[in-house]
């Protein structure tokens, strides 16, 4: 198993490959030709297109409820960029990339974070790091060691944990680091009126020490406020009105 500092010259090396030139979209259904399966994926009522549709409306700023949660945790919130479909490379396993819905960087007063942003309706996190880990290869085993010790976990995780709640708030820290912000954030950005997902939500905040204040919607909370950068989660309540979009 790599070492994390071999981990990270293996990220280094992945990364120098990505695409660096973005385009500004004209619209929401811009966003469709980036997801994994566009016929698939792009549904009325489904969190793709309902999350396109809300962060375009928000006219060039960030949706209210996020915007809410960072306010107080820096002051005036700007947002600086947003990009949909983003790809952050992973070392190990066999696909390299973790893909998330939006990552944006953004400023609340001095302040700036890296935040990755995963969209819900009712759709579940994936697999189950139990699950991802049966039959688990070499390259499985680096990746999961190389996020925990980015994150300030320890091995063995509970098999009930969503390795997607994982890979995602893992690409926050990466790209905090590499825009060097003052801080990273991983948001779920829910439009499901029952809150679905927010208890494996919550399980995946329980591995962190500082997390119990998680369980409340509509806050970002440092789960590793002495980290650099710091680490915040958070669970936003989108306007469901996006939902018939």
């Amino acid at each position: 198993m790599q070492t994390p500092e071999s981990g990270l010259g293996a990220l280094a090396k992945l990364r120098a490959t990505t695409p660096k030139v973005y385009i500004p979209t004209t619209g929401p259904d811009d966003w469709q030709r980036f997801l994994a399966d566009p016929a698939k994926q792009w549904c009325t009522g489904f969190s793709a297109k309902t999350l396109a549709y809300c962060w375009e409306c928000a006219d060039g700023g960030l949706p209210n409820e996020i915007a809410s949660m960072l306010r107080p945790h820096g002051g005036e919130v700007e947002l600086l960029l947003a990009i949909p479909e983003y790809r952050v490379v992973l070392p190990g396993a066999s696909r390299g990339e973790s893909q998330s819905d939006i990552f944006a960087l953004a400023r609340a007063g001095h302040r700036t974070f890296a935040i990755t942003v995963e969209g819900r309706v009712s759709e579940p996190f994936s697999e189950t790091v139990g699950d991802w880990l049966q039959t688990a290869s070499d390259g499985k085993r680096e990746r999961l060691a190389f996020i925990c010790d980015l994150l300030g976990l320890s091995l063995p995780l509970p098999d009930h944990i969503h390795y997607q709640l994982l890979h995602r708030t893992a690409s926050a820290v990466i790209e905090a680091r590499r825009f060097k912000t003052d801080a990273a954030a991983m948001i779920v950005h829910s439009f499901s009126r029952e809150r679905m997902r927010f208890g494996d939500f919550a399980q995946f905040a329980s591995l962190f020490d500082t997390a119990k204040e998680v369980t409340v919607v509509d806050r970002l909370v440092a789960v590793r406020a002495n980290a650099r950068p710091p680490l915040y989660l958070g669970w936003a309540c989108g306007d469901c009105r996006f939902l018939s979009a």
